[in-house]
């Protein structure tokens, strides 16, 4: 999956290296890979900055043989010094407009919310995605309330931007977070901390693809223009193609934000989004 289509993941795997002795990152992450996780994030809350740096450059090998996006944990800086495809923020860490100089407009920003004001207020300061957790009471965040699947039936009603679901979710409590609107999982100790994390992969995998024929309708309500309207468009650009608008020159609105023509064929369209197109004659 490459940068551009970064938005298609289903399934998303952390580090955490306390969860797996014996075991270096690389080993363990690879068998995440093979298993079919979609996006990778190195997170290292203890070690030093230049043992991050070394883990960062082996998973950034890692990652581009499986051609998936490696996103680093607080270190905006080694995102540039490896070339990694983007940073993942705390809420008391720098803010997201800061990380935005640094990184540009082509790197993924993520960014952990506990509730819909975070979530919301991420989404306007221009975040790529959220974190919605922890779901569940978790060890890699001590201490952190869970948010139980409530949190995760809000995002799924009120953010526009893609939203993953995180925190002591395994494969035994998973099915109540997708039936609460997640189509996006995060797991980490449930992967890392399995014997055989490409099984595991594969089970989560197995269980959002049932969820997703199960529960999809092929229909969905969205309001164009100011009218209800009918669509089994799946994507921003589904749609324009559905409305016969392909040929013209547009602008999109999409829950009142703009979506760039070149992000058009990655951008879900959820049911009750609100899509306002403007069509623009000559030079207007």
């Amino acid at each position: 999956m490459s940068r551009q289509g970064w938005r298609n993941f289903k399934l998303y795997a952390i580090t955490a290296k306390s969860n797996h002795p014996g075991r270096s990152v690389v080993e363990v992450m690879e068998q995440a890979l093979i298993g079919g996780a979609q996006m990778v994030q190195l997170r290292n809350k203890t070690g030093t900055r230049d043992e991050v740096l070394e883990e960062a450059k082996a998973l950034r090998i890692l990652t581009r043989k499986y051609k998936v996006p490696l996103i680093i944990n607080d270190y905006p800086d080694l995102v540039l010094e490896t070339d990694a495809d983007g940073v993942h923020l705390g809420q008391d860490d720098m803010p997201i407009a800061k990380a935005r100089e640094w990184l540009g407009v082509d790197r993924i920003i993520g960014i952990s919310t506990h509730n819909l004001q975070q979530a919301l207020a991420a989404e306007q300061e221009g975040a790529d995605y959220i974190g919605v957790g922890p779901v569940y009471p978790t060890e890699t965040k001590p201490g952190r309330t869970a948010v139980t699947t409530s949190y995760v039936k809000e995002a799924a009603h009120h953010i526009s931007i893609p939203f993953v679901a995180i925190g002591g979710i395994t494969l035994d409590n998973v099915d109540a977070v997708l039936a609460s609107g997640a189509t996006r999982i995060c797991a980490v100790s449930a992967i890392v901390g399995h014997n055989d994390p490409a099984g595991v992969c594969q089970a989560f995998l197995k269980k959002i693809d049932a969820h997703r024929s199960e529960y999809v309708h092929p229909f969905k309500t969205v309001k164009i223009n100011g009218r209800e309207e009918q669509t089994s468009a799946k994507t921003v650009e589904e749609l324009v193609i559905q409305l016969g608008q392909q040929h013209k020159k547009l602008i999109i609105e999409l829950n009142g934000m703009i979506v760039q023509r070149a992000r058009w064929a990655e951008t879900e369209l959820l049911g009750g989004s609100s899509i306002e197109l403007v069509h623009f004659v000559g030079g207007g």
